[in-house]
């Protein structure tokens, strides 16, 4: 349904455009439980489903220092047993229900979330309350754990073409802080080495009720659920978190560039990192219009110029934090990323030439009204494809995002007026800023896989 109002809404004829697109409107009721939960409920009854997420405040970017990947091991450990489930009970419970489930280590936050059917709310809010209470944390578990996490990194990264580019690659080349530019997908001697002592000083830390926030969206009757929530998270006890780290990073003034060899590649790679104006500032916005504009989709400056005009590559990637999200579910410093992987005849400082024609035309002349409306309909489509992802689970993770990172998950109600907001003029000077070469950041990739 919501898919039909953005394709109805989407095109506005000359008479419809001094009014613009009706927002979206998602129900929103945001409180907090005497142990500092935050808790988010939006029902949406459009099918018997509800999604139930829990969402950590502590991400792969402030995880201890010698112990990186650690986060990602710990999202493993959260699936191996608590007071009441035992080891990969709670996978069974919701998939035998008929649910699916998962979870993620990103930048910012660890999440889990359940997709069931609606009468299994309840059940699914006693399960994430048990894993909150207490983690059954043992050295077989953890063994066994750090064996898995570390084959995810041999066959996703080691032993896989284009393993780390550039979702790893450029952080670690652009950044300087080291919270923001370690391997944080983990190095295995520091996976290897994560002791129980680490495991059970994390969850302490982190996995709290003031460090957290609950998210129901769905079908579901929202007394029934506060009712349920108050009876299962109420009395978990508060811990109060370490102050996050500084995690800032300095600004930019000279060009960076490092060259990689990736001996499984039969093509080489180029991928550009620009640092991106801080989250939500007017820029940010603009500069989430300019990756519609000049990135996204086939009617994109760098698509018409990269495979259209110059042959350089089937296709063009990249985004605003592309590689583990979207631009709304992050809380610090971040990349906007183009990377192609182009045929050999060509070079990195082709691709470079034409990237850079491709920005003076942003920085030099305004865009036209025409070019920033495009931009909206292609911004909204993605906006309410997201809203619809995974049974609902889209809608959580904005409402999760927004609760954990600005005490306010109403915010979603106003993405479309934010960049509504943007005009031509301040796309120029947004480009003009952070789309200058030197706060650009370039990995060339090398391939001798031949």
């Amino acid at each position: 349904m919501l898919m039909a109002i953005v394709l109805s809404l989407g095109v506005a004829t000359r008479a419809q455009k001094a009014k613009p697109p009706a927002g979206i409107n998602v129900p929103v009721t945001y409180y907090k439980l005497g142990n500092g939960l935050k808790v988010v409920l939006s029902p949406e009854r459009s099918a018997p489903l509800a999604t139930i997420a829990v969402y950590y405040n502590i991400g792969f970017r402030i995880e201890p220092r010698d112990r990186t990947g650690f986060a990602h091991l710990f999202e493993h450990l959260m699936f191996q047993g608590s007071k009441n489930l035992g080891k990969m009970e709670y996978i069974r419970l919701v998939e035998s229900n008929g649910g699916v489930l998962n979870g993620s280590t990103r930048f910012d936050f660890t999440n889990y979330f359940a997709v069931v059917p609606s009468h299994k709310v309840e059940t699914l809010l006693w399960a994430e309350a048990d894993r909150m209470r207490g983690l059954d944390i043992t050295q077989e578990n953890l063994k066994n754990q750090q064996g898995v996490v570390g084959n995810e990194v041999k066959v996703n990264v080691l032993n896989q073409p284009y393993g780390g580019f550039p979702w790893i690659d450029l952080p670690m080349a652009a950044f300087t802080n080291w919270y923001n530019s370690h391997n944080f997908y983990g190095e295995l001697e520091d996976i290897e080495a994560a002791t129980m002592a680490d495991a059970k000083t994390f969850f302490d830390k982190y996995y709290s009720p003031k460090n957290a926030v609950l998210v129901v969206t769905g079908d579901f009757n929202e007394r029934e659920a506060r009712g349920w929530i108050e009876k299962y998270f109420a009395d978990i006890p508060a811990q109060t978190p370490d102050k996050i780290p500084d995690i800032s990073e300095p600004r930019q003034t000279e060009e960076r560039t490092v060259t990689k060899s990736d001996k499984l590649a039969n093509k080489p790679g180029v991928a550009f990192g620009y640092k991106m104006p801080e989250r939500g500032t007017p820029e940010y916005y603009a500069m989430g219009l300019i990756d519609q504009i000049m990135l996204q989709g086939e009617d994109s400056l760098l698509y018409k110029e990269f495979v259209k005009d110059r042959g350089f590559a089937g296709g063009v990637g990249g985004g605003i934090n592309s590689g583990l999200g979207n631009m709304f579910n992050y809380n610090g410093p971040m990349l906007f990323d183009i990377s192609v992987i182009h045929d050999d005849k060509f070079s990195a400082a082709d691709i470079t030439k034409s990237l850079d024609s491709v920005v003076a035309s942003l920085q030099e002349k305004e865009v036209s009204q025409k070019d920033i409306d495009r931009g909206l309909v292609k911004l909204r489509s993605g906006l309410y494809d997201t809203m619809t992802q995974f049974g609902g689970f889209g809608r959580a993770d904005l409402l999760a995002c927004f609760a954990i990172f600005d005490d306010n998950p109403q915010k979603i109600n106003q993405i479309e007026a934010n960049f509504r907001r943007v005009t031509p003029a301040l796309i120029k000077r947004t480009a003009k800023e952070y789309l200058r070469s030197t706060n650009r950041t370039t990995v060339v990739l090398k391939a001798e896989g031949k």
